[in-house]
């Protein structure tokens, strides 16, 4: 015998009966009579060819070993089929179905983490693409129209098609390991940075291509990786600077030492949402931009 076409009413009775229990209380969560609850139970098993409960005498439904086989992809088709309805829901509200951002790599990811935790509470059903970038590549990224808000440096290159709005800025730090010759310096003469190495974070977009940000040293070693560059400096190959975040818990142990330059003092950079001026921010969009004020 061929398996039968359940029905979408007939898989939320089984998981009903299932999940309280008894036949009873599931006609009353279901808010339907019980004889539509035992009949919709009978006519799932008939078209599926197999029993689902044993209810034998007067004890409680129990699951067979087919019931309980089945039971998980009935939950996945229930499941699904309720995001199905709330997406469309939102969709019709105006609600955005996909948010792509692009964060600057100095953006601490704690709050990166934290903000799309409450995102996803608060959006189950925007799917978000998130792009992690340095310096003009995620300008590049909004303006290309593949993200729908960014998170950038300071502003470094002008482009009218973009709103922007200032939403905090990262304290940025000059270090280098104790065994490299500028951590040795009781005190660094002004000049003494550019006789070394200097380890920069290079730009992958070409809006800002060629153009060097708070390099000192004529000899630079470009990399296009924060990692990258954090795992350098601690081999004390060469000297940078770092968010103040991401090398804290180094400063206290001592793996590197700020360094006290007098012509390049730490300086903030600055950090600004950034938006296409033709594509006004949904909700979804506009909850991040908000969250991104409040917490950075």
């Amino acid at each position: 015998m061929d398996v039968g076409q359940p029905t979408l009413d007939q898989l939320r009775i089984f998981l009903a009966v299932a999940d309280e229990g008894s036949f009873n209380k599931a006609a009353s969560k279901l808010g339907r009579a019980l004889s539509v609850i035992s009949y919709g139970v009978s006519s799932l098993e008939n078209q599926l060819g197999v029993r689902l409960f044993d209810r034998e005498g007067s004890r409680r439904p129990a699951l067979t070993a087919a019931g309980a086989a089945l039971l998980a992809d009935a939950r996945t088709v229930a499941d699904e089929t309720d995001s199905l309805v709330a997406r469309a829901r939102s969709i019709r509200q105006g609600l955005e179905t996909q948010v792509a951002l692009a964060v600057d790599v100095m953006l601490p990811s704690a709050t990166v983490a934290s903000i799309l935790r409450d995102f996803q509470s608060a959006f189950p059903t925007v799917d978000l693409r998130l792009h992690v970038e340095a310096l003009g590549a995620i300008a590049a990224l909004v303006w290309d129209g593949k993200a729908d808000l960014g998170v950038a440096g300071p502003d470094i290159v002008d482009l009218p098609a973009l709103d922007r709005l200032s939403v905090g800025s990262v304290s940025m730090v000059p270090v280098a390991a104790p065994e490299h010759p500028l951590a040795k310096h009781r005190s660094i003469a002004p000049g003494e940075a550019r006789k070394h190495l200097q380890l920069v974070l290079t730009d992958r977009s070409p809006l800002t291509e060629g153009r060097d940000f708070s390099v000192m040293s004529p000899r630079t070693w470009r990399l296009a990786d924060l990692g990258a560059k954090h795992a350098l400096l601690l081999e004390a190959i060469g000297w940078g600077n770092m968010p103040r975040h991401a090398v804290a818990d180094d400063l206290a142990a001592g793996r590197l030492i700020e360094l006290r330059l007098p012509d390049a003092p730490p300086l903030d950079y600055r950090l600004h949402a950034l938006w296409r001026k033709d594509r006004t921010p949904g909700p979804a969009t506009t909850w991040i931009l908000d969250a991104l004020i409040e917490r950075c």
